[in-house]
């Protein structure tokens, strides 16, 4: 009769990520006592998917190294076998060399007849769209009501008359008053509303507001330019008679730019101008294995083409921010991102936050022991490109290539600063399942493990954990994604998409609001 015993069923997958590792990472859940004879060990408990098993003994204090870096430390003595989590890895300052620019080399960027192509919607300033939306928005809470009301009358049934207008959405948050009438809050939210009135995926916007705000209507179009026309217009809810007032101007408003909106027509365009905002959400042990690095080999391709990756939850490269500054094209480009992780190092002094170390709790099941484990997967999104530029939250994005946006970690705040900054696709990482969608630029979901994937399929769009299986390469997901990003760029819907997730996932960062 055959034994069955856990030592001698088929082994599961593991996988050592650089020589000089003393773990390594297991790609499927290995019984404790199975015999692993390509490492010379034998798990001594049970290793989920997605965790650790140490290589050899690692002595209490002594520095635990993953991808040949640093995630933190023995906090006990470990013999070869054991399981690695945050019971055992201790979290703590690590030494940094920023060696600013030293590895920094030039991109080779493809010709222009040689880059890739989608059909993408050319905008009379020069700039190009992959949606095609019009937006309502408010400079306040107190007029979010009367937006949805105008948003929501124009459903599917009454926009078939309009078929090249991909929908009429509002953009709802809950600050613009009971704050800093000037200052970084204000600029913040202001600079956030209108990278998405200019944005290119916009044919025109309505702005709502209540008339008494903080976030005073005249100076934020003043502040940044803004000047009503067909295709922008204004309301103030205490100037036209309340209400329903609002809403009926705001509808009528709406009506006289479906048509102008419904001109445009999808043309072949160059990559260059798609700019992708990439995110990773409910990440697990596998993230920074397979989607993470798929993500980054997909947006060197976009960066060779001409096109613009932009990379951010700030928090969440904590203790790896050293390998962009290396990449850094100047020493300049290096100390901006630096000085923005100083920034949050201050603000969340004391604090029970991801960046002193305690990741969330699914994070946490799925692998990763802390912030720093997350940070080494976090960065994989970067590719290998050089830095170009560092942006403070939602600035406008005007630099081609690998750049970065200080953002806090949670995915619809820093999502929304990318799309401000002028993303026009998303690309969200998860292990856990996150079910992100957003407007008016499409979320592409890259799940890091096919279980999930098959489990969640409906919301996922691309499955990267086909890497984690051996059944493909990073560069091969890498071009995979990177084919599904023109399609999507082209009209396909995303997953999100076609569920209609999104609307509600606007969400300006309160930073600094008060009473």
């Amino acid at each position: 009769m055959e034994d069955r015993t856990a030592a001698t069923i088929a082994r599961p997958r593991i996988l050592r990520l650089n020589a000089g590792d003393n773990v390594a990472v297991a790609l499927q859940p290995i019984p404790a006592g199975c015999a692993l004879p390509e490492l010379g060990i034998t798990a001594r408990q049970e290793i989920p998917q997605g965790h650790k098993i140490a290589l050899r003994p690692i002595p209490e204090g002594s520095p635990i190294l993953k991808f040949d870096v640093v995630i933190g430390y023995a906090g006990t003595d470990l013999q070869a076998g054991d399981w690695l989590h945050s019971h055992n890895i201790r979290f703590d300052a690590v030494e940094k060399d920023y060696a600013f620019a030293r590895d920094y080399r030039p991109t080779r960027i493809l010709p222009p007849d040689r880059r890739a192509v989608f059909q993408g919607i050319r905008r009379a300033n020069g700039r190009v769209g992959t949606r095609n939306y019009i937006g309502l928005f408010v400079t306040v809470n107190c007029s979010a009501t009367v937006a949805r009301k105008i948003a929501n009358h124009f459903d599917e049934e009454r926009l078939q008359d309009w078929p090249h207008v991909d929908g009429v959405i509002p953009f709802i948050h809950e600050s613009g008053c009971g704050m800093e009438m000037t200052g970084e809050p204000m600029d913040l939210l202001r600079r956030t509303l209108a990278g998405y009135v200019r944005h290119p995926n916009m044919a025109g916007a309505v702005v709502v507001s209540l008339g008494c705000e903080r976030n005073d209507l005249m100076q934020f179009f003043r502040d940044h330019s803004l000047a009503e026309g067909k295709m922008l217009r204004s309301i103030t809810m205490q100037h036209v008679g309340g209400t329903a007032r609002a809403i009926a101007e705001g509808k009528e408003a709406v009506h006289q730019m479906l048509d102008r909106a419904n001109e445009v027509r999808r043309e072949p365009c160059s990559a260059e101008h798609i700019t992708i905002g990439m995110q990773c959400g409910g990440s697990d042990g596998l993230s920074g294995l397979t989607a993470n690095p798929a993500l980054g080999a997909a947006a060197d391709i976009l960066i060779r083409n001409g096109g613009t990756a932009i990379l951010s939850e700030t928090p969440e490269i904590f203790g790896v921010e050293q390998l962009l500054t290396r990449r850094a094209r100047s020493e300049e480009v290096g100390r901006k991102l630096v000085d923005r992780m100083d920034w949050w190092l201050d603000h969340t002094r004391g604090r029970d936050t991801q960046i002193n170390g305690n990741v969330s709790p699914g994070n946490n099941a799925g692998g990763l022991a802390n912030v720093l484990e997350k940070s080494l997967g976090g960065a994989k999104k970067g590719g290998t490109t050089g830095l170009m530029q560092v942006y403070r939250y939602a600035e406008p994005v005007d630099e081609k290539g690998l750049v970065f946006m200080d953002t806090p970690g949670f995915d619809p705040v820093s999502a929304t600063g990318q799309i401000a900054g002028g993303a026009n696709l998303i690309c969200f990482t998860t292990g856990r399942g996150s079910c992100f969608g957003s407007y008016p630029s499409p979320t592409i979901k890259l799940a890091s493990n096919s279980a999930m994937f098959a489990r969640m399929e409906e919301d996922m769009d691309v499955n990267c954990g086909r890497i984690a299986d051996g059944t493909s390469t990073v560069e091969e997901m890498g071009e995979e994604i990177f084919r599904t990003i023109l399609d999507i760029a082209s009209g396909r819907q995303s997953k999100s998409e076609a569920l209609g997730v999104g609307e509600d996932e606007f969400a300006p960062w309160p930073i600094g609001v008060t009473g």
